[in-house]
């Protein structure tokens, strides 16, 4: 897109914003998570591994890296629940995109907001393949940064438009419906977890807490419904009873890395999964029948966010919601990048 081999394009958060605000919240959903779901197609090309964790006593920093064979991408992420008290978010990101048969950098990002609606994508696809069929109501535990995503997301790709609301701080519960106001939601505050519940047809948990937590009891969970189990991504963070986890069908990115980070951290190693790609390329059937519980354990993958930054850099050809950083050294002479540090002097 830009000729000049110093110069990376590189999208502000402020660019991120204008670009999400240009396209429009939902139709940029609805066109992410099919960038994500094309990428699942082809989920045999990737270069796959367990992200790349470094944990502290409540906090993690992590690096996600995959490539498809043409572009390489990786992004630096942070999970820092205690960050809210000190007036910080608890999870910032960026990530960057190179060319594989170069080396060169050829987008770098902002991956806060991103992250937001990739993860929010993703969750409304899996329930696309898992839900029942015309489900109009979701329980969403847990009204912080992501909640108005993932409702959005699931009223963009299956139609959602009942909310049943619940955190344990009312005041998140707040924020939520005044955000969602007047985009097409019919909503309902609850004050406990077993009142959220009551009704819906997909249930998501998306709480921010690191420790190992029971959002979600077996007596909550009735037959046929979905679960959308989003906050439980890191060892020692989980928000099911374990018996959910036997009497449901668990759907998940990776078991590598879910084994590790998600709910069935709580489970054998060997215990039985299904891999997400392969419900949607049709290789295994989702949702089998009415009564079957289905669980999507999201700890989010790299792959995922590599579709984002393709749809993103797609994007910019059209706007150019984007600024050229002079990132890369490019000396006349290759061998002389001295000589570039000399001639600057001058």
């Amino acid at each position: 897109m830009i000729p000049n081999l110093n110069i990376v394009p590189f999208v502000s958060v402020d660019h991120m914003m204008k670009l999400v605000l240009t396209i429009g919240v939902e139709r940029f959903l609805i066109e992410l998570a099919g960038y994500i779901e094309d990428d699942f197609r082809r989920w045999e090309l990737f270069d796959k591994t367990p992200r790349v964790a470094s944990h502290s006593a409540e906090d993690v920093i992590e690096l996600m890296p995959t490539s498809d064979g043409e572009v390489y991408g990786f992004k630096y992420v942070n999970g820092h629940p205690k960050n809210m008290r000190e007036g910080r978010q608890t999870v910032t990101a960026f990530d960057m995109l190179a060319d594989v048969h170069n080396g060169y950098p050829v987008l770098l990002s902002e991956m806060t907001i991103l992250t937001a609606l990739r993860t929010a994508a993703m969750s409304a696809l899996a329930a696309k393949h898992l839900a029942p069929a015309g489900s109009r109501c979701m329980a969403l535990i847990g009204n912080g940064a992501q909640a108005e995503f993932q409702a959005l997301a699931f009223k963009a790709l299956l139609g959602v438009d009942r909310l049943r609301l619940y955190d344990i701080d009312r005041s998140a519960t707040e924020k939520c419906i005044r955000n969602l106001a007047g985009l097409g939601f019919d909503m309902v505050a609850c004050t406990t977890a077993q009142e959220v519940v009551e009704g819906a047809e997909i249930i998501t948990t998306v709480t921010a807490d690191k420790q190992y937590a029971t959002i979600l009891t077996d007596n909550m969970v009735g037959a046929g419904v979905h679960i959308n189990a989003v906050g439980g991504d890191c060892p020692g963070k989980t928000e099911l009873h374990r018996d959910i986890l036997l009497r449901s069908d668990i759907f998940v990115e990776y078991p590598p890395q879910t084994r590790i980070e998600g709910e069935i951290q709580q489970l054998a190693p060997d215990h039985q999964v299904t891999e997400l790609w392969q419900v949607i390329t049709g290789a295994v059937k989702g949702r089998r029948d009415a009564g079957q519980v289905t669980l999507f354990d999201s700890v989010g993958f790299a792959i995922e966010d590599f579709s984002a930054l393709r749809y993103v850099r797609d994007q910019l050809i059209s706007t150019g919601l984007c600024q050229e950083l002079d990132m890369l050294a490019d000396p006349d002479e290759p061998r002389d990048l001295f000589g570039m540090l000399l001639r600057a002097a001058q």
